[in-house]
């Protein structure tokens, strides 16, 4: 089962899980979700191939749903399943397949839809650091900004670094051959008729007019909000903004 990391204590109301992106894990949710557990319970997984979870090969939406249908189950269903990027697709997936496990569903800047863009540079800037020369971060920082062409990720890839055990806490293997199937979006019959929010940084091009077509499809009841001044990784640009959107969606 994924690892996870819990906040606050079971209430009699629907538990949060949260759901990372690429390269990401739920430490990297820990100031949020520990917020918004004053009034729920809060999970937040590290996916497979990331963090502390068991490494696969295979990285595809199916599994990444099932893995968070068992830690739902195990949890106690149905939860409210928020996920930024990958793990919002992973999100949408389960909310699709397994619709009794998702009480609402908070999908934050991704649409259900491949995209065109790639991540395999950043696999290879996390491959091109060399482990035997890093006895601290700042030694892991140093190598990536020759590689990273955004200075303001270089930080984020430095928390999936184990620097006492000198290895990278991402399988860079599998997610480097699956990158197809993480930039896809699979085929899935059906919708999703329960409350569905996406949340959109106001400056990412991630989710469209374009997109409104296909995410009403699949998402009856979406409704659709943005965060002004955030891009991409609008959790982090505007943590405060964001979690107030999430918590007035969650008490609505």
């Amino acid at each position: 089962m994924l690892n996870r990391i819990e906040h606050g204590a079971p209430t009699d109301g629907p538990g949060l899980v949260i759901v990372h992106g690429l390269y990401g894990s739920g430490r990297n949710w820990g100031v949020i979700a520990k917020r918004l557990s004053d009034k729920r319970h809060v999970v937040a997984v590290d996916q497979r191939n990331h963090g502390a979870s068991p490494w696969f090969d295979t990285q595809s939406y199916e599994d990444m749903a099932a893995d968070l249908a068992e830690v739902i189950q195990d949890t106690g269903a149905p939860c409210d399943v928020l996920g930024h990027s990958m793990g919002g697709k992973a999100a949408m997936v389960l909310a699709l397949s397994r619709p009794d496990l998702v009480n609402s569903l908070i999908v934050a800047d991704i649409a259900p839809v491949a995209y065109e863009h790639t991540q395999m540079q950043y696999i290879e800037a996390m491959k091109a650091v060399d482990l035997s020369r890093v006895e601290r971060r700042s030694d892991a920082a140093e190598q990536l900004r020759e590689t990273v062409d955004n200075p303001a990720l270089v930080p984020f890839f430095l928390q999936a670094i184990d620097v006492t055990e000198k290895r990278w806490l991402l399988n860079l293997d599998t997610l480097a051959r699956e990158m197809p199937k993480i930039l896809s979006f699979p085929e899935i019959s059906g919708a999703y008729d329960g409350r569905t929010l996406f949340l959109s940084g106001a400056e990412s091009d991630y989710v469209g007019h374009a997109h409104r077509d296909r995410i009403k499809a699949l998402f009856p009841a979406a409704q659709f909000a943005k965060i002004p001044g955030a891009g991409h990784w609008l959790h982090a640009e505007k943590p405060r903004e964001f979690e107030a959107a999430v918590r007035v969606w969650l008490d609505g």
